[in-house]
């Protein structure tokens, strides 16, 4: 995970998030690591949580992500990288 300052993702992103999380289906996340790398995983979506002031989920792989680290999820676009 970053130290870099969190930038919150808009509140019908953060919503959709949490469908997901509760409809437990095996979806296709792509985000950004710190070092800059796309990374993709079909995995469930299992928590989405807050914690020292920034937003994050958890996947059924055991990974948890900063939402500002999410390109796309499930076909919807996050970020414009």
């Amino acid at each position: 995970m970053t130290t870099e300052m969190y930038q919150p993702i808009s509140c019908d992103y953060h919503d959709r998030l949490e469908a997901l999380a509760i409809k437990r289906q095996s979806i296709v996340i792509q985000f950004r690591e710190t070092d800059g790398k796309v990374q993709t995983r079909d995995a469930i979506v299992t928590d989405v949580y807050a914690r020292s002031g920034a937003d994050y989920l958890t996947l059924s792989t055991g990974e948890t992500i900063r939402l500002d680290q999410l390109i796309e999820v499930d076909g919807a676009k996050f970020s414009a990288s």
